[in-house]
């Protein structure tokens, strides 16, 4: 048997957005010890990663952070609050206007505030990284992890992957498991629009997804989610088209990219592999394959987690195939929700049904210009 370390957390968490920093604060609060890795800096205003995203805060989330009581501080929030959204079809040139009730938000300033509530008991790792992991024969997870400018060993009963949809925790566990993923690609533009809105834009020549732009802090955020091949030309297209429609597209002040999942069958989300490693979030492909929507599935299934975890007792290996399944039964809702969104896409993305929809008028609001 190898040498049981001084120090063993009960749960070690990979990642610290809307998942992992609401899986770390309720274990902590809890009382059960937690370490977490994440690559965010712990100052809003010091650089460091930033999350690439349109920055809206959709209904269930909102719901979501209620349920838990909490509410968003001032300085989470963008300016102005969009009510509705200017839904365009770049290639049939139709366009309809449909109230939407989003909460406009500075998505990194969002993340860093779920992380502020984590507790002190927590040890949290800011703008470090997790180099690798194994599981040793006693089943006590080794990370091992760049922080603070030196490499550190960390040793946890439990490892949770809410690393995205990029997660090393799902690679490595699952090596052989794939799921569709697209290239999100989104630029920042100085110029506002003369009327801040939020806008949806779709053209089926460049992707089977959509775009966005939103109004935020005197900015336009403009962006897209392409297949992965040729994404970079598909956005400049995409980009060319939009500004067509009166949108001042100009030298963007930065760009950003990520990898974004997109489920479509049950099988494509994977929770974890029965022995003590688990995953929330995209990294277990909860999102939402219509809108690309993931901030309440991370919550909602760190939630899960963390009452299934807390009510464990302790966290001995005898336990991990029952929380396993504890997990996937609680959880099933959830994921049956996100397929019922794929009923939704042949009304947003078959081409002649949104065509169809979009001309009908219904649902749609007359705009005064």
């Amino acid at each position: 048997m190898s040498e049981i370390p001084e120090k063993i957390f009960d749960a070690a968490i990979v990642g610290l957005g809307p998942s992992g920093a609401t899986l770390a604060r309720l274990l902590a609060s809890r009382g059960l010890s937690v370490v977490a890795v994440d690559r965010k800096k712990s100052d809003p205003d010091s650089g460091g990663f930033q999350k690439p995203c349109g920055g809206l805060l959709a209904e269930d989330a909102q719901r979501s952070l209620s349920r838990q009581g909490l509410s968003l501080p001032k300085s989470v929030l963008a300016d102005p609050q969009l009510f509705s959204v200017r839904t365009i079809d770049l290639r049939t040139a139709r366009e309809r206007t449909y109230r939407r009730f989003y909460i406009n938000m500075n998505r990194h300033r969002f993340d860093l505030w779920l992380k502020s509530l984590i507790p002190a008991s927590a040890t949290v790792f800011h703008d470090a990284t997790v180099r690798n992991f194994s599981r040793n024969e006693n089943g006590i997870f080794e990370l091992s992890v760049y922080a603070e400018h030196e490499e550190k060993r960390i040793f946890a009963r439990t490892l949770i992957g809410a690393d995205g949809a990029s997660s090393l925790i799902r690679r490595k566990l699952f090596p052989e498991h794939k799921i569709r993923d697209y290239t999100a690609v989104q630029q920042w533009f100085s110029d506002a629009q003369a009327r801040p809105l939020y806008a949806c834009f779709f053209d089926d020549r460049l992707t089977d997804c959509y775009g966005w732009a939103v109004s935020k802090d005197g900015e336009l955020v403009f962006g897209a989610a392409f297949p992965r091949e040729d994404s970079s030309k598909a956005y400049e297209l995409f980009r060319e088209r939009a500004a067509r429609f009166g949108f001042s597209l100009k030298k963007p002040v930065r760009t950003e990219a990520c990898r974004v999942l997109r489920p479509e069958k049950m099988s494509d989300f994977v929770l974890g592999d029965g022995n003590g490693a688990f995953l929330i979030g995209e990294a277990a492909g909860m999102i939402s394959p219509s809108s690309l929507e993931g901030m309440s599935y991370a919550m909602d299934s760190a939630e899960i987690l963390a009452d299934i975890l807390a009510a464990a007792g302790s966290l001995a290996p005898e336990k991990f195939p029952q929380l396993a399944e504890d997990y996937r039964k609680r959880s099933r809702k959830l994921r049956l929700k996100l397929l019922t969104k794929i009923l939704k896409n042949p009304f947003m993305y078959n081409p002649a049904l949104r065509n169809l929809v979009m001309r009908s008028g219904i649902a749609a609001e007359r705009v005064k210009n």
